[in-house]
């Protein structure tokens, strides 16, 4: 099986799809994809969580995309206490560093720089 999301999907397939923690309780929709700015791999997806109306980052890898579902390998309760950046906005590479540690999660896949910039949001033409 592997813990991989497809990367040859649509990011905005993602969007409006339900999303589950690891133990299957569900969490809310994905509401906007992140991609990676070098590479354009959907890395980060805004979970809209229904407390508050508020979006939990999520990372795309390791989590599956499985049935239309998007699965997160992690408990509900570190998901709902991610960072809040907002939506809609670029991600720094600051934040998603706050994002990687907040999950436990060394650092990004592949990453050699620490300068490397992340977080534009899918659809987006700059």
């Amino acid at each position: 099986m592997g813990g991989h999301v497809q990367t040859d999907i649509d990011p905005r397939s993602l969007i409006g799809r339900k999303a589950f923690d690891r133990k299957g309780t569900k969490i809310g929709t994905v509401d906007e994809v992140y991609l990676d700015d070098a590479t354009g791999v959907p890395e980060w997806a805004a979970v809209r969580t229904g407390l508050f109306s508020r979006d939990a980052f999520v990372p795309l890898e390791p989590s599956e995309f499985v049935e239309d579902t998007l699965r997160i390998p992690f408990d509900r309760a570190l998901i709902k206490d991610a960072p809040d950046f907002g939506v809609g906005r670029h991600l720094s590479p600051e934040q998603e560093l706050q994002l990687y540690r907040h999950y436990g999660l060394d650092s990004a896949p592949g990453e050699s720089a620490p300068d490397r910039d992340f977080g534009r949001l899918a659809g987006q033409d700059e």
